[in-house]
């Protein structure tokens, strides 16, 4: 929650595991079921009494940190809210709140996870703002397709399979296809997908090409916003940029699920036939 430049940070009336309370941001586990939207709409109306009025996904993130003896892994699914004018606690899981920019972070005791973060949100993207407007200013005029590219992986990880679809500059279709991976987790299945679609569109000899995808850190991973840093993914993440040096002019772009419809039915066809 942004405030004319300041974070919205709540502090935790005891500690989470030890110690005292320390400031963090609004945030809230996924419950068994729910998609990550879901859990943060219950979770704001669990602290404030209400649902978030506004709602922009923003950011992916995978953290490890200490909590007492042992390393804990999470990921982070961020979003943007706005809750009005009014901020209400009404619960007794925090004692306070407050309005903090980031340069007034350094004295605050605050949760090691929200103060990373902070800092990859005003610092990441503004390290690779020369390189992210390259990208975007790449002559895409007269591309010759659009390839949709969607991972796949049921139990994460589980039986995981990728697929594409392929479609010239004037709407017709050039190729669709899956290939099944066998057992890996969803964010290996997503950047493989990347890595069958560069592979099919050189296949086909394109030289200017649209990469779709419906997840947002597979992309702006490849758009360089984000910094590859998990060691599973780097050496697709690698493979996928070589492949590029084939490709005149390329792009990726964010769509939501419901606009990835085709590469998704090709993932689940070829899930179905190795599995049922």
């Amino acid at each position: 929650m942004r405030r004319e430049g300041e974070f919205l940070f709540l502090r935790r009336a005891m500690g989470r595991m030890e110690g005292e309370g320390k400031y963090e941001l609004p945030s809230g586990k996924i419950g068994f079921g729910e998609q990550p939207e879901e859990a943060m709409g219950r979770a704001m109306f669990e602290v404030f009494g209400e649902r978030p009025s506004e709602v922009k996904l923003v950011d992916v993130v995978t953290f490890t940190g200490l909590e007492g003896a042992s390393q804990i892994g999470n990921l982070y699914v961020v979003y943007e809210v706005g809750l009005g004018d009014t901020v209400k606690i009404t619960t007794d899981k925090y004692s306070a709140y407050k309005w903090m920019r980031e340069t007034e972070m350094g004295d605050m005791v605050m949760e090691e996870a929200s103060r990373t973060i902070i800092l990859i949100e005003q610092h990441g993207r503004a390290r690779t703002a020369a390189d992210v407007e390259q990208i975007r200013s790449r002559n895409l005029t007269g591309a010759s397709a659009t390839v949709y590219v969607d991972g796949g992986s049921r139990g994460n990880p589980g039986p995981s399979g990728v697929g594409y679809y392929i479609v010239g500059e004037n709407g017709e279709e050039l190729r669709r296809g899956g290939e099944f991976m066998g057992f890996a987790t969803s964010r290996i299945a997503e950047m493989y997908a990347m890595k069958e679609g560069v592979e099919q569109a050189i296949d086909l000899g394109l030289r200017r090409v649209r990469f779709i995808s419906d997840n947002l850190m597979v992309v702006n991973q490849l758009n360089g916003v984000y910094v590859v840093k998990n060691k599973d993914l780097m050496p697709i993440y690698n493979d996928v940029l070589k492949l590029l040096e084939q490709i005149e002019s390329y792009s990726f772009e964010h769509v939501t699920r419901g606009q990835n419809r085709e590469a998704d039915a090709e993932v689940n066809k070829v899930i179905n036939w190795h599995t049922e």
